[in-house]
Formats: structure tokens, sequence, C-alpha cells
């Protein structure tokens, strides 16, 4: 194969109390065309993050291929890339394991699919540093991922087909570093337990396709409460929401993109969302999306 297209999806990883062990893949994706240009490095991006994105060696996709080439032992032999992305950068919404995952899959296939997906995924989170958006960017759906013993154990569940993502995306970054640094060294037994039960609940419902317990199973004490000051208007937007009738609403991984989940009724709750932030002085983007259960394509 001389050229490869591949789609990879965007993710929300938490989900609420499932800190850096659980997170879903949505239907918005980013493109990677990857073909081989011997003895040299072309990058070209176009759509989100296309004035940012590094096009040099320092490029994440790049990177991800060049891990591949190491892997099987082959020498680089020089890429040519080109990057169409609808994902938003610095969003708490996977571009940086959708770019890991598109570089991957991609050299995979043009190098003859020597990789198996397992081999994949440890890649993915080699690179990524935890798996919880790089394993469902990957293998679609929600997933649970766990390392140990130097490997990923997951477990994919399909989510209910009429669960909907009402997705507001500020139009501020804010960067995994920046959201990680406020988070507590410790935490005490109490919220420890506190997240253990909803996580396992949460889990729960939705392999049970139980969605009246969505509002529970999400709720969490170990890294919302303490990203809050970063994100202005956050407890307004999921009052709001919540008021409108969302299932339940959470930060997308580190945020500032908030997430709404519910059974297909999304207008109120989308209109609900976006004046809550423009009343705290944010204007945002509202995006209805469903899971992406195919993961990533190669077209």
């Amino acid at each position: 194969m001389n050229n490869i297209r591949v789609l990879v999806p965007a993710t929300t990883a938490n989900m609420g109390p499932g800190f850096d062990c659980l997170g879903m893949a949505l239907g918005l994706y980013n493109e990677v065309h990857m073909a081989l240009s011997p003895g040299r490095l072309s990058i070209d991006v176009e759509g989100e993050g296309a004035a940012d994105i590094e096009k040099d060696d320092k490029n994440i996709v790049w990177q991800a291929a060049r891990r591949v080439f190491q892997e099987i032992g082959q020498a680089n032999p020089g890429l040519s890339i080109k990057l169409i992305n609808k994902i938003p950068t610095a969003r708490g919404l996977g571009s940086s394991a959708a770019a890991i995952v598109g570089g991957l899959v991609a050299a995979n296939r043009l190098t003859g699919d020597t990789l198996s997906r397992d081999r994949l995924l440890a890649l993915a989170t080699e690179l990524e540093g935890h798996p919880d958006n790089v394993a469902p960017a990957l293998l679609g759906g929600a997933v649970v991922s766990v390392m140990a013993e130097g490997k990923v154990h997951y477990l994919k569940i399909n989510p209910p087909e009429e669960l909907t993502a009402v997705v507001a995306v500020p139009d501020f970054p804010l960067s995994t570093q920046a959201a990680r640094a406020v988070l507590p060294a410790q935490v005490s037994l109490r919220d420890a337990v506190y997240n253990l039960s909803r996580t396992a609940l949460l889990v729960g419902a939705l392999c049970a396709k139980r969605l009246d317990l969505l509002y529970i199973a999400s709720q969490d004490a170990l890294h919302q409460p303490y990203r809050t000051p970063l994100i202005p208007g956050l407890n307004q937007v999921i009052q709001a929401a919540n008021g409108a009738g969302a299932l339940s609403v959470t930060l997308s991984g580190a945020g500032p993109t908030v997430i709404a989940l519910t059974d297909g009724k999304s207008k109120g709750i989308a209109d609900a969302m976006q004046k809550a932030f423009e009343q705290a002085g944010v204007s945002c983007r509202i995006s209805v999306l469903k899971p992406a259960v195919e993961g990533t394509k190669i077209l």
C-alpha cells in the first residue's frame, strides 16, 4: 500500500469518576493521510490546530509512526503526512491520543500490518503515558483499561444505542499539565471509596444499559472539584444541563470541555449549557455526538 488514510475518533476520558481508567470514543474524527516519501519528511495540517501543530520531527503523528518503524526494526523511510483535524486541541477531547493512534495505525498498515492491535495499544499507552484516551480511540466504544505488569488490560463496552453526548467546547485551551498540577498528591479514604463505588456503578450501568443510573454513577470527588476554578462557569453549566434533563454532566478529560450524556434529547440541554457559559463570560461551541463504536478506521 502506498497511500494510507485513517480516521481516528475524539475521546472523552474519566466520564466523571473513572480517573485515568475509563474513556469513550465520540463521532468526531481526525484524518491522517500517510505515504512513503524516501529521504524526507513532509507534514501538512488542515483544520483544528493547523497554526500551532509542529510540522517537523516534533510532530506527534510522525513520532508515533517512527515508533512503529523502531518496533519492527525497519529504517525510517521518510514520510509524507497530511492531517485534516476536526478534534479541537487542548480541550479535553483526546487530540493528542488521536494523533498518536493515527500515526501508529497508519504506519502499521503502511508496513504490512505487522503489529497486532494489542501491541499498537501498548505502544500508544507508552507514548501517551496512560491508556484512558488511546484505548477508546483505537478500539471504539467505552473502554475500561488498567496498566498491570507492563501490559494494558482492557474491557470494551458498546454503549446503549440511544446514548448521545452534548459537548460544550469553551474557546480557551487548558493543558493537561496545568489541569494535573492542581490535583492533590493524596486523597482521603472517603473520597477514594466515593469514586470507587461510582466507577463500578458507571461500568455496570453501561453494560446493563441502565441510563437511569448515570446521574449518581458519574459523580466525582478526585479531580473535578480541584479543576473547577480553572473553568469559569463550570458549576453553573453542570447545574443548567442537569436542570434541562441531562442524564449526567462531567468534565471531558481534564477539561475545559463539558460533556452531557442524554438519551437523545439534546436541544434544550445544548441551549442551557451555552447560555450558562455565556453568563460566565465564556463563548463555546456546541456539538451533539454519538459514541463511536468502531474506533479507528482504515479507509
